[in-house]
């Protein structure tokens, strides 16, 4: 059964940085499609970043230059380096994958992958 845990949510100051991992277990791939997603109160949830089976990296236009995804398939680990932290960065951040054959509907979300439990992030000014 494929798990994901997301960990290094937090509380930091406006203009930090903190990093997040999501370490994906009980695969039977060792090259997912894996996304980040954000939530906070009273708002949709939206993509922010994604790393495909390619390698190929997606930003939301509103994390270009201030978040950086990384993924190291022999882990099945993804990473989200965010930079210059803002108030609207607040959410609880949800990582998704999906396994190499199946489709993926943005940011490797799927309704056949799999999502974590979800890390706070909290920002303060």
């Amino acid at each position: 059964e494929v798990q994901l845990v997301e960990v290094g949510g937090g509380s930091q100051q406006t203009g930090g940085s903190l990093t997040l991992a999501c370490v994906l277990t009980g695969g039977a791939y060792n090259n997912y499609c894996m996304g980040w997603f954000r939530q906070s109160p009273g708002k949709a949830r939206e993509g922010v970043a994604a790393i495909d089976t390619d390698g190929d990296t997606t930003y939301a236009d509103s994390v270009k230059g201030r978040f950086t995804a990384s993924k190291d398939n022999a882990k099945n680990t993804l990473y989200l380096q965010i930079d210059s932290l803002k108030p609207e960065d607040a959410a609880v951040y949800y990582c998704t994958a999906v396994q190499p054959d199946i489709p993926t509907d943005g940011y490797c979300s799927s309704r056949f992958g799999y999502w974590g439990q979800g890390t706070q992030v909290t920002v303060s000014s």
